[in-house]
């Protein structure tokens, strides 16, 4: 009880310290960390993956209740195609039951989901449930979730440079027409602002491959906290880290 009580201080202290006006209006996280707090505690790598859904389902309700507007996670690469098959088909399943369980609310709270990716290699069922839940949400307006499945920043961009080659050679666009804004306009997250705030758990200091482009200048916060571990308060952290940065995009 005691411990709970000090978390609460905490908690209460670190959200007050928040200028609310100043909130990232898109944060990215790089959720990492599940398979190695798992076994720290000797459980199977499976039960850290279980433990983040609702680590997710936290910062997702926090991040919506201090005025952040979207949310992007990484929740699996291109790479992690070569962990254990069992561990992939586990995350698989995790994806299908976990879209099923919380679409209904996810949608009762206005929040839009993406799945940012290429959807192709996965189950055709894992496949509906998507398009279904991206239908369901798609006029909502309050908050805007994506979650990266099979998604690699590498990959994303040969893809945008490919379908602008075809449409040079279509005769749609000429080499003048292609800048910055054309292209951004091919990438998975167009219509949306890049992040300002990248997030890492677990301290590894890395990006990952994850939204190349898009992080050209976002701020990056790299905590030891491995993401089950990573609640409100640890949020909170980041979000205070981030505001007092100054931001001059390469001026003074």
């Amino acid at each position: 009880m005691r411990s709970q009580n000090i978390s609460t201080k905490e908690n209460s202290k670190l959200s007050s310290e928040i200028d609310k006006l100043r909130v990232p209006k898109h944060i990215a996280i790089i959720m990492d960390g599940n398979g190695r707090w798992a076994i720290k505690k000797g459980f199977p790598r499976t039960f850290g993956h279980n433990k983040g859904v609702s680590v997710l389902k936290e910062i997702i309700k926090v991040s919506k209740d201090i005025g952040c507007k979207t949310l992007t996670a990484y929740a699996f690469s291109t790479e992690n195609w070569s962990r254990p098959a069992k561990e992939v088909d586990f995350l698989i399943d995790l994806f299908e039951k976990v879209i099923n369980k919380e679409i209904e609310q996810i949608h009762k709270n206005l929040i839009r989901i993406n799945f940012i990716g290429d959807l192709t290699p996965f189950p055709e069922g894992l496949k509906l449930i998507i398009n279904s839940a991206e239908s369901l949400t798609k006029n909502n307006k309050d908050f805007t979730l994506n979650i990266c499945i099979n998604y690699g920043g590498r990959q994303e961009i040969v893809k945008v440079a490919k379908k602008i080659a075809l449409m040079y050679f279509a005769g749609e666009i000429k080499p003048d027409d292609i800048n910055e804004q054309l292209f951004q306009s091919e990438l998975l997250l167009k219509g949306s602002n890049d992040p300002e705030l990248l997030i890492r758990t677990s301290g590894e200091k890395r990006i990952s491959n994850f939204l190349l482009w898009q992080l050209a200048y976002s701020e990056i916060y790299v905590t030891d906290v491995m993401w089950p571990d990573f609640d409100k308060i640890e949020f909170f952290k980041a979000i205070i880290d981030y505001q007092s940065r100054d931001r001059r995009f390469g001026g003074i």
